[in-house]
C-alpha cells in the first residue's frame, strides 16, 4: 500500500506491526510536547496516529509539491544517510478556507533536513519537499490526529486561532470596525457643534 496519497516509494509501517511502538511514541512523546507547543489544534488529545516511511532519490519519488497534511501534527524524521538537495520548505499556516491564499514573506521557512533530526510541525502548515539531487534520502512520518480536535471544528464558526490567514482577516476586520466607529463619532461631533 502507498504510504499516502502523494508518494509513490515507501510503506505503511502498521502493515508490519508496528502499530504499537508508533502508539508508545505518539503517547509517550508526541502528544506531551504537543500539548505544550500545538494546543490550538488538540496537541493534548492525539489519539491516533498514521505512521510511514518515504524514500527520495534518482530512482524513487524525488520531490514533493505543496501540501497540507491529514493530521493535526507531524513528525518527520530525517533517516536518510548521504544525500543532496530534499530541503524541506513551509510556509505558513492555514485552515480549510485559506489553505490556497498567498504566502506572506514571515511565513517563509527553509529547512535542510540532517540525518538523525526530526521537525515537528502543525499538520496545516503548509510545507514540502525540493527535489534530492543525489543519493538517498528515507524519512520516518507519523501523522498524528485528534479524534477531540476533528469533532469540534465541525461547529467551530468563528476564525481559527491558528490560521495565520484568519487572524489577518480579523484584525482587518477590528481595523474597519475601529475606522468606521471613529467617523461616525468624528461626523457627530462636527453636527453638534454646528
Amino acid at each position: 500500500m502507498r504510504p499516502n496519497t502523494m508518494n509513490k516509494f515507501g510503506a505503511v509501517l502498521d502493515d508490519f506491526g508496528l502499530e504499537a511502538m508508533l502508539d508508545k511514541l505518539m503517547n509517550d512523546f508526541i502528544r506531551p510536547i504537543s500539548k505544550v507547543f500545538f494546543p490550538e489544534v488538540g496537541g493534548s488529545t492525539l489519539d491516533s496516529h498514521h505512521g510511514f516511511v518515504v524514500e527520495y532519490g534518482m530512482d524513487r519519488d524525488v520531490e514533493l509539491g505543496f501540501h497540507v497534511d491529514d493530521s493535526e501534527v507531524t513528525l518527520n524524521v530525517c533517516l536518510g544517510r548521504e544525500f543532496s538537495g530534499g530541503e524541506l520548505f513551509f510556509r505558513g499556516v492555514r485552515c480549510d478556507k485559506h489553505v490556497n491564499t498567498e504566502t506572506q514573506s514571515e511565513e517563509i521557512l527553509d529547512y535542510s533536513h540532517v540525518p538523525g533530526y526530526a521537525v515537528l510541525h502543525r499538520g496545516r502548515h503548509r510545507h514540502g519537499a525540493r527535489a534530492t539531487t543525489s543519493g538517498s534520502r528515507v524519512n520516518l512520518l507519523v501523522w498524528c490526529r485528534s479524534s477531540v480536535f476533528r469533532e469540534l471544528k465541525k461547529y467551530q464558526k468563528e476564525c481559527s486561532s491558528w490560521c495565520a490567514e484568519c487572524q489577518r482577516e480579523k484584525k482587518e476586520r477590528q481595523c474597519f470596525s475601529i475606522a468606521a466607529t471613529k467617523q461616525e463619532l468624528l461626523k457627530r461631533i462636527g453636527n453638534t457643534s454646528s
